[in-house]
């Protein structure tokens, strides 16, 4: 079966990482909404499940239980994607975690390296096999966007792991970049504020801020979010979103910090 045999809808497929909730749900739904073939990733069946039954179930949207910081998983999510579909137009690295927000000298090494091991090492390890998938397909290249967060510039208090990650996934995205650049692969970030999802419910409550006090946050609808991923992934691949920020206006993140 051909690759256009394979890959119905406007024949561009896409992997979403964190796709069984928050902003992985809301860009999963809003792609396949757009016509892609959509391979929802994450840890947790049953989520990925209900994200399908939300955009309708079928042929164009494929649930593969993933952890992004394991190789050998990560390898079986795009060995299913190339089975389903023949090809990877899109790759957004959504998949993610924090670590509880104590002073640093109290973390532990494993709530360190889970985070790390999320964010960082799972980001690097899709974005290694989209790059293979992307190289050798015909037509060659592809899209791969990272979910950078506000945290890629500004950290909040007691949050070292998670900084520490997503200004690291800037770097990624640079090397992505140039280093795809022969080969029709391009790489851009979107660094997202805060939106309304189960996640970010702590931060509507009451969140700690730099000078000590705890202050509830605007947020956005994540729709918001999701239509900037969709931009970002349409475009021809001579153009690129190379950063992105997107945000509650009224968030505290001009001055954060």
């Amino acid at each position: 079966m051909t690759s256009d045999q394979k890959a119905v809808g406007n024949g561009k497929v896409a992997i979403i990482t964190g796709a069984g909730s928050g902003i992985g749900r809301a860009v999963a739904l809003a792609l396949h909404g757009a016509g892609y073939s959509v391979v929802l990733a994450g840890r947790r069946l049953a989520r990925l499940e209900e994200t399908a039954a939300i955009a309708g179930g079928g042929e164009r949207i494929v649930p593969v239980v993933t952890d992004v910081g394991k190789p050998d998983s990560v390898k079986a999510l795009f060995g299913r994607t190339r089975d389903a579909f023949g090809r990877l137009d899109v790759l957004f690295n959504n998949a993610g975690s924090g670590a509880p927000g104590v002073p640093m000298e109290e973390l532990t090494y494993e709530q360190w390296m889970e985070v790390v091991n999320a964010n960082l090492t799972g980001a690097f390890l899709c974005a290694q096999e989209a790059i293979r998938m992307m190289k050798a397909q015909q037509p060659r290249g592809g899209r791969i966007i990272n979910n950078g967060s506000i945290s890629a510039h500004v950290p909040r208090p007691n949050s070292a792991p998670y900084t520490a990650t997503k200004h690291a996934i800037t770097g990624l995205t640079k090397s992505i970049s140039l280093d795809g650049r022969a080969f029709d692969i391009a790489c851009g970030q979107i660094d997202i504020g805060n939106a309304v999802t189960d996640m970010s419910e702590r931060l509507a409550a009451g969140a700690l801020q730099p000078n000590g006090s705890i202050l509830p946050e605007p947020r956005m609808d994540v729709k918001h979010v999701a239509d900037a991923v969709l931009y970002m992934a349409g475009l021809p691949l001579d153009a690129n979103v190379q950063f992105m920020t997107v945000m509650a206006t009224r968030m505290p993140f001009i001055g954060r910090g």
